[in-house]
């Protein structure tokens, strides 16, 4: 995977789909440490997009490489960020920044007046939620399940638009 980018700035948001599905596994096994058990399976991917409502934003470089994705689902009047990763070369840089802010922008023109997420106990990602507005809404006692048997809360965050 090249590193080539050196900001957000430097990349570019296109809408994914079943197609993409290969790179979005392959960024989000890179970047969910499996001990926590927070990545999701390419069926489970494959079976929520053709869902209505749910959108695959993909971020890629210059060379068309994948660097991150967000996956989320708008229902109503509420929107739901399922996943996103950010591939650990292109990290801190920006682009969950770029991704979150997409989201929160596609949310607010869908109508969506509340938006949510769960994320694991000390990912470090829950700091870039706070930062966007995100308030503590609620935890799920050993949601996660690491592949060497541990067991994590999650962390329910929402953001009233």
């Amino acid at each position: 995977m090249s590193s080539r980018a050196e900001s957000a700035a430097e990349l570019h948001l296109t809408k994914g789909g079943s197609a993409d599905l290969d790179s979005v596994v392959e960024v989000m096994n890179a970047a969910f440490d499996e001990r926590f058990g927070e990545a999701w399976t390419r069926s489970q991917c494959a079976g929520i997009l053709p869902m209505p409502g749910v959108e695959l934003v993909i971020a890629r470089d210059a060379d068309a490489q994948t660097a991150g994705f967000s996956l989320y689902r708008t229902i109503a009047d509420e929107a739901e960020l399922l996943l996103l990763a950010v591939a650990p070369p292109f990290r801190r840089r920006g682009i969950g920044r770029m991704l979150l802010n997409h989201f929160l922008s596609e949310a607010r023109g869908s109508g969506a007046s509340r938006i949510h997420l769960e994320v694991r106990e000390g990912n470090p990602a829950v700091m870039m939620y706070r930062a966007a507005g995100f308030l503590f809404a609620g935890r799920r006692r050993k949601y996660y399940r690491g592949r060497f048997g541990g067991e994590f809360d999650a962390l329910t965050l929402s953001r009233v638009m």
